[in-house]
């Protein structure tokens, strides 16, 4: 049942899911349910059951929806340091000690990522651009 419910739930929890990063609570509150129904699904306990937060990160070893979503932004941010990612996400993270007016600042030895300005409250806080890099 394990082998089940991680082939066919939790693959489709983390395929795309660096884009909820920011996103409302809601839409990860609903993700979730559906990770803690799987949890269920796996262990044989019913829904109201008590331990099912212990139940999934020390018996499963699963993160929460939220904690996911940075896991794999932290993943791909270190994917594009080394250059295993694609072009489009290498350039959106870059080191701050590459820009020549920021190599003397602290950030540059402490091997921060430059964080860019973004102009749309909404979205441009969303953007991997600059969720990657804080993140």
């Amino acid at each position: 049942m394990k082998t089940f419910v991680y082939a066919f739930v939790t693959t489709r929890l983390d395929y795309c899911n660096s884009v909820l990063a920011g996103a409302p609570g809601s839409v990860t509150d609903k993700l979730q349910r559906v990770l803690n129904a799987a949890a269920c699904l796996v262990s044989g306990t019913r829904k109201f059951d008590c331990g099912l937060s212990r139940l999934l990160h020390t018996d499963l070893h699963w993160l929460d929806v939220p904690e996911r979503v940075q896991y794999k932004l932290g993943v791909t941010v270190r994917r594009c340091q080394q250059h295993k990612a694609p072009q489009y996400l290498i350039d959106c993270v870059t080191p701050a000690s590459d820009i020549a007016s920021r190599q003397r600042l602290r950030c540059a030895s402490r091997h921060q990522l430059l964080v860019p300005h973004y102009q749309l409250s909404s979205l441009g806080r969303r953007s991997f651009a600059v969720v990657g890099p804080t993140t």
